[in-house]
């Protein structure tokens, strides 16, 4: 059989069958993962193309993935971070849906309050144990979808679950069956996706579903998880680790269209955004995040992270409110006391931080020399210079000018009488042994210092004369 392609314009065929393959022993893929070595990338050479949905969402899983690695949020957290999340997402809803645990009072009552704000966007979708008392639950509360784990690799089925294949997705297919009788729209989470039997699996498993969803009209989500990070996007590299292999085949050889795909990562091997990403280009709709990463041990793709990577594809961020990012580092930074690494793209405080002298220079001359783009419009976070012996002249003139906000005949160079004094003060500071970062305050001090004896240059007026 085969039908005409409006999007490809050919006559594409669409007789491919894939049966379920019910092994007796698990296919644990022991030439790639043998366990006592580091993990196997092979290749066969085969390329799917690249195939980017009308649509590019992003998900959010700080309040399920993202709280069980760390210590609980509060009602009034949750809410707070969900405003943000609001905020962030702008007027198209880019930031399309958060995930919420229900399991306990505390998780519902975070719920109800964000349900009360009235937002469009994000969506609040659920997290649920699959049984027909949650499956109520859900409906009760008022949401319209939910997850539902469904392991998808013999590790999971033969080792966790103690099932064959057969009996995996029988009992899968009855749960989802219940979920949608009781009027939740289910989203399938296909755990452990990179070491599972691709076509012996997961394809009729994934072909079984669109099936259930066309015989009763409601739409099934399948979230493909790349549970321990194993993912790779290298063209040409074998499943079932291959990222584009994956989305295609759930596109193309099960029949999921890409507004019910969606990628969840970890990033165990440093590929979250990576994957991510490719998931987006071969054709899923919807990637899943948490803020600032956070989720089991290495954690999720960031959420600020793929904003900048729809807008690096889009040419546009289409509404997203990107100083809001900086809000919510702010926040976990300061009010929820989780320590960022300095060096965290976007949200770490030393991001768009430099300490070479040479790039001082340059960015006393012009900042995009050496700032990625403009993070004061972007990210209210103006470019900044860290102090140390390394700094010279222009950093010092560059510190002060952010510092004390002089711009235009105001502003100092590195070769003003002040500049020279305040390098003079660093240097001595680790001719005599110093180790450690100049710190701001130390800055401010010496500067004004240096300016209440040096003050005879008139464009500073009376800025720092004292009272």
């Amino acid at each position: 059989m085969f039908e005409y392609n409006k999007k490809t314009n050919l006559l594409e065929s669409t007789e491919q069958k894939y049966p379920l393959e019910d092994v007796k022993d698990p296919e644990l893929y022991r030439d790639y993962f043998s366990y006592d070595e580091v993990p196997r990338v092979v290749f066969n050479k085969r390329l799917v193309p690249m195939d980017v949905p009308e649509n590019l969402w992003i998900t959010d899983t700080t309040f399920r993935d993202g709280q069980q690695s760390r210590q609980p949020y509060t009602v009034d957290q949750i809410t707070h971070i969900f405003d943000l999340l609001h905020k962030l997402s702008g007027p198209k809803g880019i930031v399309r849906m958060s995930e919420f645990f229900l399991y306990t009072r505390k998780d519902r009552e975070a719920v109800y309050k964000c349900l009360e704000r009235g937002y469009e966007f994000p969506e609040i979708t659920s997290w649920i144990r699959a049984s027909k008392k949650d499956f109520q639950l859900v409906k009760d509360i008022g949401l319209k979808e939910t997850g539902i784990l469904v392991s998808c690799s013999d590790y999971h089925i033969f080792h966790k679950m103690h099932m064959t294949r057969r009996q995996a997705l029988d009992h899968y297919l009855g749960v989802v069956r219940e979920c949608i009788e009781t009027g939740v729209k289910p989203r399938c989470h296909f755990e452990d996706i990179t070491r599972a039997d691709f076509y012996g699996f997961v394809v009729p498993f994934a072909t079984a579903l669109m099936e259930l969803s066309e015989d009763t009209g409601v739409p099934i989500k399948i979230r493909a998880c790349d549970t321990l990070g194993y993912g790779v996007t290298y063209p040409g590299s074998v499943l079932p680790r291959s990222v584009p292999g994956i989305i295609y085949g759930l596109n193309h050889h099960a029949g999921v269209p890409s507004e019910l795909i969606e990628w969840h990562g970890h990033n165990d091997f440093y590929r979250a955004v990576n994957n991510a990403t490719y998931a987006w280009l071969y054709g899923a709709s919807s990637v899943n995040c948490a803020l600032l990463g956070i989720g089991e041990r290495t954690g999720n793709t960031p959420l600020e992270a793929m904003v900048f990577e729809y807008a690096q594809l889009r040419g546009t961020l289409d509404g997203m409110e990107t100083t809001v990012i900086t809000e919510i580092a702010d926040y976990f930074q300061n009010q929820l006391n989780y320590d960022i690494p300095p060096m965290t793209p976007f949200v770490g405080k030393n991001f768009n931080v430099t300490r070479a002298g040479i790039h001082a220079d340059g960015i006393l001359k012009n900042e995009e020399i050496y700032n990625i783009f403009n993070t004061e419009k972007i990210l209210n976070r103006p470019v900044k210079i860290a102090i140390s012996n390394t700094s010279g002249t222009s950093g010092i003139a560059h510190w002060i000018n952010t510092n004390f906000h002089l711009k235009g005949s105001a502003a100092v160079n590195k070769n003003d009488k002040i500049v020279e004094v305040v390098y003079n003060w660093v240097n001595e500071q680790y001719n005599e042994g110093r180790e450690t970062v100049i710190t701001d305050e130390e800055l401010e001090r010496e500067t004004l210092e240096a300016l209440k004896k040096y003050d005879n240059v008139e464009r500073f007026g009376d800025l720092f004369h004292e009272d």
